[in-house]
């Protein structure tokens, strides 16, 4: 099966080699740069929690100590991995969505109403959740760690394989990388070969940005699921 990645190639090396073994061929198509943006050190101390929407935001804290001792809400299980691998220990995910992990903070046990919280996350965000955590009377603080830049350009190997090789599923994974892709398809005329491509959306806002650009065959599924995805559908 030929299958598009669009995510961050530090992000999905190791699903990329297990789909690899599994016979799979990868065409790796990023389409957003990761920029850190310099931040103060945190004193975790001074909150109940923190928040983290992507593992992009833990990968850009910049300091070490007591990542232990602080309750980690975390949007997914992928973005939990990353955060228990830099030192986070007291970890708990949702499913993949920011509205699922609103209402894992609010029915939370570990913290109280009116807790102060960080929210760790980049420039670009597709949820107010800071505006609606407050709502529910919780104190956040936002800090932006890093920047998203949209990649609108494809490397002539990779639209070669392309050509050669029409893929059979995309995986998008934010609604700014669905942006960037769709460019991409439209710089490089790839558009009649990608809308008969299966195309995976981890969330119902990112497949109703493509059903508005004229895509047909999307489905939602969740980060981590991609094996047991392609495996069920056998795509």
């Amino acid at each position: 099966m030929n299958i598009i990645i669009t995510r961050p190639l530090i992000e999905i090396e190791n699903l990329m080699a297990d789909l690899f073994n599994l016979g799979h061929r990868i065409i790796h198509i990023p389409t957003l740069k990761i920029e850190p943006i310099q931040i103060p050190e945190i004193n975790f101390t001074e909150y109940d929690g923190i928040i983290f929407t992507s593992a992009n935001a833990v990968r850009h804290i910049p300091n070490k100590n007591g990542r232990s001792s602080v309750n980690c809400f975390c949007v997914g299980s992928m973005t939990e991995k990353v955060a228990r691998a830099n030192g986070f220990s007291k970890t708990i995910s949702a499913n993949g969505t920011v509205n699922a992990l609103k209402n894992l903070i609010v029915n939370s046990d570990f913290i109280k109403k009116k807790a102060k919280l960080a929210y760790v996350c980049g420039d670009n965000i597709s949820i107010d959740l800071q505006s609606e955590l407050k709502s529910e009377g919780f104190i956040i603080e936002k800090i932006i760690n890093y920047s998203s830049i949209k990649i609108n350009e494809l490397n002539n190997s990779n639209h070669e394989l392309i050509k050669k090789y029409p893929p059979d599923v995309i995986f998008v994974y934010s609604l700014r990388s669905a942006e960037s892709f769709v460019n991409i398809v439209k710089n490089y005329s790839l558009l009649p070969m990608m809308t008969q491509s299966k195309l995976m959306c981890i969330s119902r806002k990112i497949k109703e940005y493509f059903i508005s650009e004229g895509w047909s065959k999307l489905e939602i599924f969740n980060p981590g699921d991609e094996i047991l995805i392609l495996n069920k559908y056998k795509i």
